[in-house]
């Protein structure tokens, strides 16, 4: 089983509520092959909600408000299920606080970039679990 991010398959849980539907995620849901979860939702966070970027080991929406402890509640129960499922890869939303690979908002809430993993994606490979993202995929075709 695979895991995805549940915005990828076309659920609108992403902070302003919208979706950004991948055609080959909504696939292999679909098909039974992979199982959407938001991590943000998990972890007791409302759709819509306001934007939240890491700064450094902190989660912090644009007007400052702390929501660290929500983003490790959710990650720790998107683990808890990938190891119910027995999920050996992830593919999540690039560039998110949760699910970003890499590349993450570096928490100026500018768009910029900076090195880094999403809290769910770092939780995820630490426990071995592969995570790509949809840019990988795409880039891979």
């Amino acid at each position: 089983m695979i895991l995805v991010s549940a915005c990828l398959a076309g659920f609108p849980c992403r902070w302003d509520g919208s979706a950004v539907p991948d055609s080959r995620v909504m696939e292999l849901v679909k098909s039974g092959q992979a199982l959407p979860v938001c991590p943000e939702q998990l972890g007791g966070l409302p759709t819509p909600r306001p934007p939240a970027e890491r700064c450094g080991n902190r989660v912090l929406t644009r007007d400052g408000f702390d929501v660290t402890e929500q983003f490790k509640r959710g990650a720790a129960i998107v683990l808890a299920i990938a190891r119910e499922y027995d999920c050996s890869k992830a593919i999540l939303k690039s560039c998110s606080p949760s699910c970003g690979k890499a590349r993450i908002h570096d928490g100026s809430f500018t768009g910029k970039l900076t090195q880094g993993n999403g809290i769910t994606a770092g939780l995820l490979m630490k426990d071995g679990i592969e995570v790509i993202t949809e840019e990988e995929i795409a880039n891979n075709q």
